[in-house]
């Protein structure tokens, strides 16, 4: 155990004031997000010597966790628990602790797995924690730039960009991704860690939170999601391409979201429309991490644009993912696809049930046809259908009706 120090270098995070404010009024707040995404600067960077901190990476502070989870929380009055999914049963001895002093912010904890989700768990902290999460940069976080993108989408409309990043330049944004540790590397540095960063999870975190059998087999899976990211995911498919059935694929899936790999997009569906495709979509949390496992370069692009349209897919829905983490209001993400193969990439929707649609395009201009699949959604949901916007890489703000508008992919973050 030691005491946290700040550090004067940090990039500032755009949902530390939801971790702050928190922090304020909840007695146990929980930092959750994949490894290496920045959860333990920003805690170091929000606490003092006031709080003592904890890695349960640490051998020795894991073992005492584990042994006797109540006797390593006695005595603790304000500690930050970095990574807690290594030992699920503090969160017992944590709720006990809080029920006898409900100082608010009396314990930080970081997870890199959905602890809350875990089969571990058996006692609920509702009412005594806050859950926030923490993803690798946004572009605009790298920009320091905080974006309004959602609010202005639905309000209906999107600003324009004064300094569009496109082409070349938008692909080097697309393949660098978020984890601050890939946005330091070269493009050939980055797939050396981004596979050692698979193996590490595989080997350790995968048997924190699940007994699994054939652990070799997961890489492969990964690499065969990349493969299929943003595509709808037929689990038996990919369970005939490595020998395992639907069931055990569908279970190897649910590891992956636990560990902030993966996301599931499921379909967005309304009894008015009867032809509607009701299989999900899989998308990788990060672009970066995403083109590094399909060793997808610049200059690969560059030669064959059609290898960047899905990874440009993933990069706009990560993106959105993180502009929701810190937004104070509630969004869903789905997507939407018909018999007749019409889609929309990514459809959000607010707690009050109006729509925004978003369609990824990876080229530079944009026709009518392109909007055909957001046309149907907003026939169908008249009354709630804010805006349907598609997203290429161009450099202007382009209205098609008062429905409908073309917007460069960097509107995200400028």
């Amino acid at each position: 155990m030691d005491h946290i120090s700040p550090n004067p270098t940090f990039i500032p995070r755009f949902v530390e004031a939801n971790v702050r404010a928190a922090l304020h009024d909840t007695p146990v707040v929980l930092i959750n997000g994949p490894r290496q995404c920045g959860k333990t600067t920003l805690v170091r960077q929000l606490t003092g010597e006031l709080h003592t901190y904890i890695t349960l990476d640490d051998d020795t502070a894991l073992a005492a966790a584990r042994s006797d989870p109540a006797g390593f929380v006695r005595g603790l009055e304000y500690a930050v628990i970095d990574e807690v999914q290594r030992a699920p049963a503090l969160l017992r001895a944590i709720k006990k602790s809080v029920d006898e002093n409900r100082s608010p912010g009396r314990f930080l904890l970081t997870g890199s797995a959905d602890v809350l989700v875990l089969p571990q768990i058996t006692e609920s902290l509702a009412g005594r924690m806050a859950v926030i999460s923490l993803l690798p940069f946004a572009q605009a976080e790298v920009n320091r730039n905080k974006s309004d993108f959602l609010a202005q989408a639905f309000s209906g409309r999107v600003v324009k960009v004064a300094q569009p990043i496109m082409g070349a330049q938008l692909v080097e944004r697309v393949l660098g991704g978020g984890y601050p540790e890939m946005l330091l590397r070269t493009p050939k540095r980055r797939q050396v860690w981004a596979r050692d960063y698979i193996n590490a999870i595989v080997q350790r975190d995968v048997r924190d939170i699940a007994s699994l059998d054939k652990l070799d087999q997961l890489p492969r899976l990964l690499r065969m999601f990349a493969h299929h990211s943003g595509q709808l995911t037929n689990f038996t498919q990919l369970g005939n391409q490595l020998g395992l059935d639907a069931k055990t694929i569908r279970r190897y899936t649910v590891v992956f979201e636990q560990l902030f790999l993966l996301r599931r997009v499921e379909p967005w569906f309304d009894n008015r429309i009867k032809r509607l495709i009701k299989t999900p979509k899989v998308h990788f949390f990060d672009a970066g991490l995403l083109a590094a496992i399909l060793v997808a370069t610049a200059e690969g692009i560059k030669k064959d644009r059609s290898i960047f349209g899905p990874i440009l897919e993933t990069f706009v829905f990560s993106e959105v993912l993180k502009h929701i983490s810190w937004s104070d209001e509630i969004y869903s993400l789905y997507h939407y696809r018909d018999k007749d193969n019409d889609e929309v990439d990514i459809i959000i929707e607010n707690e009050h049930g109006n729509l925004v649609g978003i369609e990824v395009k990876a080229a530079a201009s944009v026709n009518a046809a392109d909007f055909k699949g957001l046309r149907k959604l907003a026939s169908v949901r008249q009354d709630t259908f804010k805006l349907g916007i598609v997203l290429y890489d161009g450099d202007k703000v382009i209205p098609f009706n008062d429905q409908f508008v073309a917007a460069p992919i960097s509107c995200l973050w400028s």
